[in-house]
């Protein structure tokens, strides 16, 4: 797993590497741009003014929603890509930290109206997304959304099938979300697929 220096050496190819794969149409990052788009037009269309995004990168979804007057907050574990989307967001409000370990104080403060994460929570275990997930609804507006964007199967024969056709290629390490059994925990909670290995979980409060 990429630690915080891994992803620093990163940051400024991040955007390009996984253009490529999203326009090759493969695994991890077919459907990317689909599935940033799709939150990006929710918060828009609901008028949703603050928004929290966890594990920003460059800011390449923040970006466009602080373009469109939304109030951004973040947190992100590389200090480099912390950088690179303050000077792209000089309002917003963005902090390092390892969210692994739950945010910052800053973070805790505020409540929102929506809050995101694109490619980001795969790094959390599946007992730790579900803690996780229950800490941010609380940190939820009336009528707030939490949108997740990920590697992401309906079901666990799904995961597998994608392992099996991805091979050498496939992160040991990166622990995806199967949704039929992280709905367990969240009934309300949607998905969406947005290629064979992607997709867009969803929890309106």
């Amino acid at each position: 797993m990429l630690n915080h220096k891994g992803f620093d050496l990163w940051a400024d190819g991040y955007d390009r590497s996984v253009g490529l794969s999203d326009e090759c149409g493969v695994y991890p990052f077919a459907g990317y741009r689909n599935i940033l788009n799709e939150i990006y037009c929710r918060i828009l269309s609901r008028s949703q003014k603050s928004v929290l995004d966890i594990g920003f990168g460059t800011g390449t979804l923040a970006v466009k929603l602080y373009e469109q007057g939304r109030y951004v907050y973040g947190q992100d574990f590389s200090e480099k890509m912390v950088r690179l989307a303050q000077s792209k967001m000089p309002e917003a409000k963005l902090y390092q930290g390892d969210f692994s370990l739950g945010l910052v104080d800053e973070l805790k403060r505020n409540k929102y109206d929506a809050i995101i994460a694109t490619y980001s929570m795969h790094h959390l275990t599946d007992t730790q997304k579900i803690s996780f997930i229950e800490k941010l609804i609380l940190l939820l507006n009336n009528s707030g959304s939490i949108y997740i964007g990920d590697v992401a199967f309906k079901t666990r024969i799904e995961l597998e099938e994608c392992m099996l056709r991805t091979g050498d290629e496939w992160d040991e390490e990166e622990i995806y979300f199967v949704f039929d059994e992280i709905k367990r925990a969240f009934p309300k909670m949607k998905f969406s697929p947005f290629s064979y290995c992607s997709g867009l979980l969803y929890l309106d409060i």
